[in-house]
């Protein structure tokens, strides 16, 4: 833990607060995930079980003394990607060099491959992130992926967030 800066300590302890729902000081291992991407990582579901996560809930607590060493090992993680690794996947759907790919080709992607998405997460997504479909069904994917790249983790994390009073 002592790779970790003071700041990451801080931004840690505060996106670990916002998933211990119940003000126990401890976060179900099945939001590992969730924790992880508000802090701006990227794991796959094979990382978050390396890393302790759980598929059920309620099989495993994680204390935030817990969790310090996992977001720790996150962060070294390399094989996670960012936006630029994602752009590139993207550009390979850009047939005009225009910016602009197909919307359907975009949710068939996110349907089918890599860590595939189900049909719920993806309607989710597109909701969330995409910008409407032109006349020709394409959509601009530079903005959607800074979308999810940047502010999507941030919105759900505000959602999960209680209001200050």
């Amino acid at each position: 833990m002592s790779d970790l800066s003071k700041i990451d300590v801080e931004k840690a302890s505060f996106a670990f607060s916002i998933y211990d729902f119940d003000g126990s000081g401890k976060v179900d291992a099945y939001n590992l995930g969730d924790v992880l991407r508000a802090l701006n990582s990227n794991p796959t579901l094979a990382t978050i079980e390396k890393l302790g996560g759980t598929k059920k809930k309620g099989e495993k607590q994680l204390t935030i003394e817990e969790f310090l060493p996992i977001y720790s090992q996150a962060k070294k993680d390399k094989d996670q990607g960012c936006y630029e690794d994602f752009l590139e996947c993207l550009k390979l759907y850009d047939k005009n060099e225009n910016g602009l790919m197909l919307g359907a080709e975009l949710t068939h992607t996110l349907l089918a491959l890599g860590e595939k998405l189900d049909d719920k997460e993806v309607d989710e997504v597109v909701k969330d992130c995409m910008d409407p479909e032109d006349d020709d069904g394409m959509i601009p994917y530079a903005p959607f992926l800074r979308k999810m790249c940047d502010g999507w983790g941030a919105k759900k994390e505000e959602e999960a967030a209680p209001a200050e009073g």
